[in-house]
């Protein structure tokens, strides 16, 4: 895997689209892939892009909200869960079944809930409301090297401006896919985001 901590969210990918759009995000160096479990089949789209690309790429499910979830995820080959809210039952049964925990925080409380629970790294979300200004103030009582992960409202524009407050990584959704682009549409948003990371974090 690339050092890029960029996860691709494919929010309302269907299974057919999913193999040549995430092909698409790893050629251009993206290789975290999420796909969130309101999408139309989701479990199929992951278990086809575990099967294709499991070697290569941190394959996973966003929006996830249940243990039942986890263990479904577990037994299809996922690597990764990301969810909105801090739940320390999904982070602990995502822990005990040896997948990469992303919970939703946005309070110092959640953060702290989180971690003492086994979380890998630190959703911020909304990010739009919490603003550069509210990690940096955060970041100065979370634990040294604890991974943050700017989701909803962050990308290339303000990409800088996260960076300069600590931020390790984004999660993207609407700036890289939405659903009906192409493969080729999802590429070309990939490559602009690729190169604006590299300028901030690479």
């Amino acid at each position: 895997m690339s050092s890029r901590k960029i996860i691709a969210i494919l929010r309302g990918v269907t299974p057919d689209e999913a193999l040549p759009i995430c092909e698409a995000l790893i050629e251009e160096g993206i290789d975290r892939i999420e796909v969130p479990l309101n999408s139309p089949d989701p479990f199929v789209s992951i278990q086809k892009l575990v099967g294709a690309f499991g070697q290569t790429a941190l394959i996973g499910a966003g929006t996830v909200l249940s243990p039942d979830d986890v263990l479904r995820l577990s037994q299809i080959g996922a690597g990764m869960v990301v969810s909105p809210d801090c739940n320390p039952r999904v982070i602990v049964a995502t822990k005990q079944a040896g997948m990469k925990s992303y919970p939703g925080v946005m309070t110092p409380t959640e953060c702290f809930t989180a971690l003492r629970n086994g979380a890998d790294g630190l959703k911020l979300f909304p990010g739009s409301l919490i603003g550069p200004s509210g990690l940096k103030a955060i970041k100065a009582v979370l634990p040294s090297g604890t991974q943050t992960y700017a989701v909803g409202g962050a990308g290339p524009k303000n990409f800088a401006d996260w960076a300069a407050a600590g931020v390790d990584g984004f999660g993207i959704g609407t700036a890289i896919y939405t659903p009906g682009l192409s493969a080729n549409e999802v590429r070309a948003k990939a490559k602009d985001i690729v190169a604006a990371y590299d300028a901030v974090l690479g």
